[in-house]
């Protein structure tokens, strides 16, 4: 596959442009320049269009990371496909887990923000601009580059990478771990980044509507 033809300087260079930008940020809100959601949102966002800089100046081509113009609608529907049949899996699995007596409200319970303007902002952020940064990086880049040594090592180690900055004290996020695995498969199976894209997308969309209702 191309996807394993990352170069090291690519993701050098890549997690060189994550750590200027976070340290930026995280200075900027530290001074109450900006709210943390915002800064957050602006970080990620200057994350993608560094990312894809930094492949297409090092790479040459963007397909080196599974996105080419020619794919788009096939990345979409696949994607598409590939999230419905996860959500019809996951779906079946909670309502096993439901029956057998669990209490699930407790899975979907997270802290959203009460006003109503920053609820937007959270949802713009945690469904379309995070998910993009983090596949671009996890996925095309890394993986990309963790490729060359087989897919299971490549979808292991940055499932791993990719569940770390995730994770609060000894709490494994279980969301994270099975979710980096499934983007891992997807983007290995079907060679196009836009598919652990929607993916990714649409599964943070359905939590977050079910913290709202639960």
């Amino acid at each position: 596959m191309e996807t394993n033809k990352i170069k090291l300087a690519t993701v050098i260079s890549a997690i060189a442009a994550i750590f200027v930008v976070e340290l930026t940020i995280r200075f900027v809100i530290s001074r109450d320049i900006l709210s943390h959601l915002t800064g957050l949102g602006l970080a990620r966002a200057a994350e993608i269009i560094l990312l894809l800089g930094i492949v297409k100046i090092m790479q040459q081509r963007l397909s080196s990371i599974g996105l080419a113009s020619p794919s788009i609608y096939s990345g979409l529907k696949k994607g598409l496909i590939w999230s419905v049949s996860f959500g019809a899996a996951a779906g079946i699995g909670i309502l096993i887990i439901h029956l057998a007596g669990f209490k699930i409200g407790g899975l979907f319970r997270m802290q959203l923000p009460a006003d109503g303007s920053r609820l937007v902002i959270f949802f713009l952020v945690g469904v379309l601009i995070g998910p993009v940064a983090e596949e671009i990086f996890f996925r095309g880049i890394l993986y990309g580059f963790l490729r060359r040594w087989g897919a299971l090592t490549a979808i292991v180690l940055s499932t791993l990478l990719f569940v770390l900055p995730h994770t609060s004290g000894t709490i494994i996020p279980v969301t994270q771990l099975i979710g980096g695995i499934l983007f891992a498969l997807a983007y290995e199976i079907e060679k196009n980044l836009l598919v652990p894209m929607i993916i990714h997308c649409l599964g943070n969309l359905a939590i977050f509507i079910l913290a709202l209702l639960f």
